[in-house]
């Protein structure tokens, strides 16, 4: 800092687990160590995961025998240093007033871990990582920002040592680095590891804010006579769509087998061959029909929950060692409709047609279970059910999907060779159909609904851009208010 201050004030917002404690209780170490008065507060809060959770810490000079009278928690205005463990968690600080310009060292990670609201959102419900940074700049003093999550997995340690070596390095308090480096040692636990944390940290505070590096997926390369097939059929596509079809085969012959990506490729190619130069309509075709053919049901996610790669990310993003034991408990809530959609098509659309009998069946599926799908029994029992993946193409779920997606492409068909831009905005609408429950039902409803009035207006001139427009509401608004007030507008 330009000048010592008497009194210092420190924020911290961290994720239940990420070991914010931990970094208060180093931070009050190092100045009681350098003959500082130090006192350290939480405030818990119910965010994402087990809890976004502020700690406030507060340093004092000893001024002979008088002892400070210190604050319980931050006060907006009144923080010299911020520290965030993940972009969100740094825009909620901004947010709260806890950063002020000219005045705060905001210390803060760039990568993100996206809530339950972001990723059940109709359309993209990300929060602007550009916009949190800008902000970032212009309400601190001085904004630090790097992935330390990146950071943490180079070092092996943990987020809380990145988080102490950057708030060493960004030289906001008038501490030596060997004094930060005793405070960890002085904790006793995994020592070496915290330490390649704090360096990992340190360094990073010295250097640009930057967001992390989105890597886009490679490209598919078949490794099987299947796929090789399937990829030779890919080649004689427009070449705007060969990335977004190889993924699409990859996608569907994992998740049903090779005649059913048989089936994706022949409806592509009958779109291809209403399609012209740049070819744009044939590419997002594969993208969204792929998307759509491997819709969310209970056999794909028993699947997805029991795969060993997933097991293997989990323990990786957990770093559990190889002496020790993983146990994943999972929140799991089927309902009856669900169930039913597994069924063979006549006997669910038999159940369902009943009240009396859906009614009395639906009792047992009005609650969530938590599922330890590590143990063995929930394992074979999801395993049994990912198995009935053969008999898929017969349940009353696929005959639905199908016929909608049918229904979706012959639209798509009879736009294009008259409007192709109108065409390529159908295509897109696909993108309210997504998730389960009752996001898939919101989602479906809404396409419906566009779909119909492109079905009873279709001669309009500027029908792509009603489209367009009324998609964007639907994928703006949940509630369908939004939607409502388009359709009332283009009307």
């Amino acid at each position: 800092m330009e000048a010592v201050q008497d009194r210092i004030s420190i924020a911290i917002l961290a994720l239940g687990g990420q070991g914010g404690g931990v970094l208060a209780e180093w931070i009050q170490e190092v100045a009681r160590h350098n003959g500082w008065l130090a006192q350290g507060t939480s405030v818990p809060g119910v965010a994402q995961r087990t809890g976004s959770t502020v700690y406030y810490v507060e340093l004092a000079k000893a001024q002979g025998d008088r002892r400070p009278v210190m604050a319980q928690m931050p006060l907006p205005g009144d923080v010299d240093i911020v520290i965030a463990s993940e972009l969100m968690e740094t825009g909620r600080a901004l947010l709260r007033g806890f950063s002020t310009a000219g005045r705060t060292t905001l210390i803060g990670s760039t990568h993100r871990i996206y809530a339950i609201s972001e990723k059940s959102a109709m359309g993209d419900g990300r929060g602007s990582s550009d916009r949190i940074l800008e902000a970032a700049a212009q309400r601190s003093k001085r904004f630090i920002g790097f992935d330390m999550d990146a950071a943490t997995v180079r070092s092996g340690s943990v987020v809380s040592s990145v988080m102490f070596g950057a708030l060493a390095g960004s030289g906001a308090l008038p501490f030596a680095r060997t004094s930060f480096e005793e405070a960890i040692r002085a904790g006793g636990k995994a020592v070496p590891s915290n330490l390649k944390g704090f360096a990992e940290g340190f360094d990073a505070a010295q250097g640009a804010v930057a967001l992390p590096i989105e890597v886009e997926a490679p490209v598919p390369q078949p490794s099987t006579p299947a796929g090789r097939a399937r990829a030779e059929r890919v080649a004689v596509l427009p070449e705007a769509a060969h990335r977004n079809a190889l993924h699409g085969v990859a996608r569907l012959m994992d998740y049903q087998d090779a005649a059913y990506a048989d089936l994706y490729l022949d409806r592509l190619a009958g779109i291809a061959a209403l399609d012209v130069a740049p070819f744009e309509l044939t590419a997002e075709t594969a993208r969204h029909l792929a998307l759509w053919m491997s819709y969310e049901d209970t056999i794909r996610v028993s699947d997805l929950k029991i795969r060993a790669s997933r097991v293997a990310r989990v323990r990786g993003e957990v770093q559990v060692k190889d002496s020790q034991l993983l146990g994943v408990t999972e929140f799991m809530h089927p309902r009856l409709q669900e169930i039913c959609e597994m069924l063979p098509a006549p006997i669910g659309r038999a159940i369902l047609s009943r009240p009396a009998l859906s009614g009395f069946l639906g009792r047992f599926f009005q609650k969530g279970r938590y599922v330890e799908t590590t143990s063995l029994f929930w394992f074979l029992s999801l395993r049994a059910i990912a198995g009935m993946r053969r008999w898929r193409p017969r349940s009353l779920r696929f005959a639905e999907e199908q016929g909608r997606i049918e229904h979706w492409l012959r639209v798509v068909a009879e736009a294009a060779p008259r409007d192709l831009p109108l065409a390529l905005e159908l295509v897109r609408c696909q993108r309210l159909v997504k998730g389960y429950g009752d996001t898939f039902e919101r989602g479906l409803r809404n396409f419906k609904a566009i779909i119909a009035h492109h079905e009873a207006r279709g001669g309009a001139t500027d029908m792509a851009a009603q489209i367009r427009q009324l998609r964007d509401l639907a994928l703006a608004d949940e509630g369908g208010e939004a939607l409502s007030a388009g359709f009332a507008a283009v009307a």
